[in-house]
C-alpha cells in the first residue's frame, strides 16, 4: 500500500509564472524565480525559510529563465539574453555572457547544475511555435557551449545519480529526452526519446531525479506530477491542487518533502491552443505548494563552482 501523504500550498504567492525550485542543503532554504513576474510589478527572486516561514524577494528588470547559487556565494541567472552574476546583499546583476538565440522572441528558460558545477540552461521561444533556441552549458572558468540547438521550449535538465544519464525536454514537442553523459566533460551524447506526453493531458515541464533514480516531471495545463521509473515508465502520478505546476523540487532537513511551483498567469502568447482561454487564475495559482509523506528521497542540487 502507498504511504498517506499530504499536499499543503506553502506559499500563497501569487508568482505570474513560479519556476525552478532550488533547495540549499547549506542553509535548509528553498530559493525559486518568477519568471517572468516583472511583466506585473512583482518580483523574480524568492527565498523562503520553511522552518519559520520568513520569505525575501528581489526585483529583476527582465525575465529570469532560471538561478543556481554559486560556490563562492551569490548567484549565477539565466537571464532572456545570457549569463549573469547575482549578489543578494545588494542586488546588482553582472554579465557574464550572452547567448546568441534571437533576442525578439527567445528567452533562457530552465536551468541547473551538474555535479561538477557547470550550469546547464536552454532557451524557449516566448510564442511556443519555434525551434530557434539552444541548450548552453556555463562552465566554471565562464566559458560558454552550445550542446543542443533546434529547440522550442527548454525544460527539465536534471541528472541520474551515477551522473551517466542527462534528462532533457522540449516541451511543445511532447518529449522528455535522455542522453549519455560524460561528466568528465560536460557533454551530453546519444539522445533518445525517454517518455512521450504525445497522449497526456499536460505539457512536461520541469523536472528532478530522486535517489532511487526515479524522474519526477510537472506537468503543466494537467496538474499531474508525474514519477517516471528509469525505464521511461510511468512510476505514479499525483493529481496536485492546480492545473498549471511549473516545476518540482526535494527539500526539508533529510531531502524527504517535495517543493512545486506554479503559475497565476492566465494570458499566454503561446501560437498553440494548448492553453485554456481564462479570465482568472484557479484559487491558489502561482503558489508554492508541498508535499510531505511519501517516503521518498532526493539528491542534493550542485552549487555552481564558477
Amino acid at each position: 500500500m502507498a504511504p498517506e501523504f499530504s499536499i499543503e500550498c506553502l506559499l500563497c504567492c501569487e508568482n505570474h509564472l513560479g519556476e525552478g525550485p532550488l533547495w540549499d542543503v547549506e542553509t535548509q532554504h528553498l530559493y525559486w524565480v518568477d519568471s517572468t513576474g516583472r511583466r506585473v510589478g512583482k518580483d523574480a527572486i524568492w527565498r523562503m525559510d520553511p522552518a519559520s516561514g520568513h520569505v525575501e524577494s528581489w526585483a529583476l528588470d527582465r525575465d529570469v529563465g532560471a538561478m543556481a547559487l554559486r560556490v563562492k556565494g551569490g548567484a549565477v541567472l539565466a537571464l532572456a539574453d545570457g549569463f549573469y552574476g547575482f549578489n543578494f546583499d545588494s542586488g546588482e546583476v553582472d554579465l557574464i555572457a550572452h547567448v546568441d538565440d534571437d533576442p525578439s522572441r527567445a528567452r533562457l528558460n530552465d536551468g541547473k547544475c551538474d555535479r561538477e558545477g557547470r550550469f546547464f540552461a536552454g532557451g524557449m521561444d516566448d510564442q511556443e511555435e519555434l525551434g530557434i533556441c539552444g541548450l548552453w552549458r556555463l562552465d566554471p572558468d565562464l566559458s560558454l557551449t552550445k550542446v543542443e540547438e533546434g529547440i522550442i521550449c527548454s525544460n527539465g535538465p536534471c541528472w541520474s545519480p551515477d551522473d551517466q544519464t542527462f534528462y532533457f525536454a522540449d516541451t511543445f514537442k511532447n518529449e522528455i529526452w535522455a542522453y549519455n553523459y560524460d561528466l568528465s566533460t560536460g557533454t551530453p551524447s546519444n539522445r533518445r526519446v525517454f517518455a512521450s506526453t504525445a497522449e497526456d493531458a499536460g505539457f512536461a515541464d520541469g523536472s528532478t531525479v530522486d535517489a532511487d533514480g526515479y524522474l519526477w516531471n510537472a506537468q503543466v495545463i494537467s496538474g499531474d506530477l508525474i514519477r517516471y521509473a528509469p525505464d521511461g515508465s510511468v512510476d505514479r502520478k499525483i493529481s496536485m491542487p492546480v492545473r498549471n505546476i511549473t516545476s518540482v523540487m526535494f527539500g526539508g532537513p533529510d531531502l524527504m518533502e517535495i517543493y512545486v511551483t506554479s503559475m497565476a498567469r492566465v494570458s499566454h502568447p503561446a501560437a498553440h491552443d494548448g492553453f485554456a482561454v481564462e479570465t482568472k487564475p484557479q484559487f491558489a495559482a502561482g503558489g508554492l505548494f508541498r508535499i510531505r509523506g511519501l517516503g521518498i528521497q532526493g539528491v542534493p542540487e550542485p552549487r555552481f563552482a564558477g
